[in-house]
């Protein structure tokens, strides 16, 4: 159980925020998790969701930095899009 609860607190510690993420989630250093409910918080808010395939999210020009120039990227690609935004504070 010791194991379990050790690769939990990784995810629930703070993570630094690149500024073009920034724009989206805020500066302010936040767990992965808060990074990932913020981001959906803001694609719901501005319709970003392709509205044939949920799975699918539109960018607009915020997320368009984010997702490396990408257009339109599925949730699990996003995933991982986001975390080349997000450092590990030491």
């Amino acid at each position: 159980m010791a194991t379990k609860k050790a690769a939990n607190s990784k995810f629930m510690a703070p993570v630094k925020i690149s500024d073009d993420l920034a724009e989206v989630v805020g500066a302010k250093p936040i767990p992965r998790t808060e990074v990932t409910k913020k981001l959906w918080v803001y694609i719901k808010k501005n319709k970003l969701q392709d509205p044939k395939n949920k799975r699918d999210i539109i960018a607009d020009a915020a997320l368009k930095k984010v997702f490396g120039g990408k257009k339109k990227v599925n949730m699990f690609e996003m995933t991982k899009l986001v975390s080349k935004h997000l450092t590990a504070i030491k």
